[in-house]
């Protein structure tokens, strides 16, 4: 499939009641064996990607890294590749476009795109956040490749608090609808784990909406039943990675002489 292609199969997987699910990868090794290990598709996660190599997560990792590292990933399988691409590096709509311009010179297909103000605090207002959406829908169509915007909201993210997740609920709504209207094809909201919620916005939402695996959260036939249309892992599979790899290491310094 060429890049195109890729995208609309992509967007394709994206269904309420039959979720796709991504386990989250950070380099090219790792795409490949997710993909080995069944992936129709592949997500990188910010903060895995940024831990990989030393840095953290917030848009640490200088850009030019990751789209070296995403470039490499995307030539190492035949799958489509979305990006976690945090706030593009930009505040401005013309610089989002361009720096997310090079995320599709990769080979990608889509990306990860969120809300807050990243390096500084709260959310940037849904009219502002829907204006950089359209300047990538629009950059994205002049090329011609229907790429996939998973506008991320960190409502739930920014309280920790589960008890006032459900008065945040309505806004997390409109925020979808003004995403949609913008040009996003996809709904993330990660941090939100009460099914009666999820079952909402799923029911709401004029976009499939994309839950992230972590404590507390259902499983992925409780979230399909809901209505999802997406699941993602985020950092979990490099942070089991890392403890699996940290315990083999122990074991060997600990046999050694």
């Amino acid at each position: 499939m060429n890049q195109a292609d890729k995208a609309k199969a992509f967007e394709a997987l994206h269904r309420k009641g039959t979720p796709v699910v991504l386990y989250n990868i950070w380099d090219a090794g790792t795409a490949k064996a997710v993909a080995e290990g069944g992936a129709k598709a592949l997500a990188t996660g910010s903060w895995s990607v940024a831990a990989a190599q030393g840095y953290a997560d917030g848009q640490k990792l200088p850009m030019d890294v990751l789209i070296a590292t995403a470039r490499l990933i995307a030539a190492s399988t035949d799958l489509p590749l979305s990006v976690d691409f945090e706030g593009a590096y930009s505040e401005e709509p013309d610089g989002v476009a361009a720096n997310v311009a090079k995320v599709i010179d990769t080979g990608a297909i889509g990306i990860n795109f969120e809300d807050q103000v990243v390096g500084g605090k709260g959310l940037h207002s849904p009219e502002t956040q829907a204006a950089k959406i359209s300047a990538i829908r629009a950059m994205a169509d002049s090329r011609g490749i229907p790429f996939f915007i998973n506008a991320r909201t960190d409502l739930f993210l920014a309280e920790s608090d589960p008890s006032k997740h459900a008065a945040l609920a309505d806004e997390a709504i409109e925020r979808s609808k003004a995403y949609a209207a913008a040009g996003a094809r996809g709904f993330f909201v990660p941090g939100l784990a009460d099914a009666r919620l999820i079952e909402k916005i799923c029911a709401a939402s004029p976009l499939p909406v994309n839950i992230m695996m972590r404590a507390g959260v259902p499983d992925v036939k409780t979230l399909a039943s809901l209505g999802v249309g997406r699941v993602s892992y985020g950092p979990g599979p490099y942070r089991a990675m890392m403890e699996k790899l940290k315990e083999a290491a122990a074991a060997v310094y600990a046999a050694a002489p």
